[in-house]
């Protein structure tokens, strides 16, 4: 049975999350900027290229998502009194499309953890080939970090979506 202070543990855990999702983001950057201008060797070099790119993207979500989440949870705890019906059609179909992109996310993750081993496995032997290398150990990093980080925040989604299908409230008001 969906509470108040479950849609308040919901939003909760998940500004706290992207808060720690931008920090990571802020240091991949900063790491990226590192590795491509102070240290320089071509192993660095590749690896600034993910930690730029994922850490760029890890920065802005996490941003976005601390930003908006004290906004959902008192529009969803207002809902739950003055609004159910809001929370069976509006909530629950945004966390449908949440649970969806998940799925995806989930999917292009693992495909950069396969690319990130399988370059490093192919070029690793190659004497001339530092920055594959360096490229691919930080693509699986990173996608196996951010896919260690959508595992928890999917679990948590489909928990308050399964709390939202059962919530009878007073949907006439």
């Amino acid at each position: 049975m969906l509470t108040k202070a479950d849609i308040e543990k919901y939003f909760i855990a998940e500004k706290h999350e992207s808060l720690l999702f931008l920090v990571v983001g802020l240091a991949a950057i900063f790491l990226a900027l590192i590795f491509y201008f102070s240290i320089k060797t071509p192993g660095y070099r590749g690896a600034a290229i993910p930690l730029i790119i994922f850490g760029l993207m890890q920065a802005v979500a996490g941003y976005t998502v601390y930003q908006h989440s004290d906004d959902q949870r008192i529009n969803q705890v207002y809902a739950y009194d003055m609004n159910p019906g809001q929370l069976k059609s509006l909530e629950l179909a945004r966390m449908a499309r949440v649970n969806r992109n998940f799925n995806i996310y989930r999917w292009i993750e693992i495909g950069g953890v396969i690319a990130g081993v399988l370059l490093m496995l192919v070029f690793r032997r190659e004497p001339k080939a530092h920055f594959w290398v360096g490229l691919g150990i930080a693509l699986a990093l990173m996608t196996a970090e951010l896919f260690v980080a959508d595992f928890i925040a999917a679990r948590r989604a489909l928990l308050y979506t399964g709390q939202l299908e059962k919530f009878e409230g007073n949907l006439s008001i």
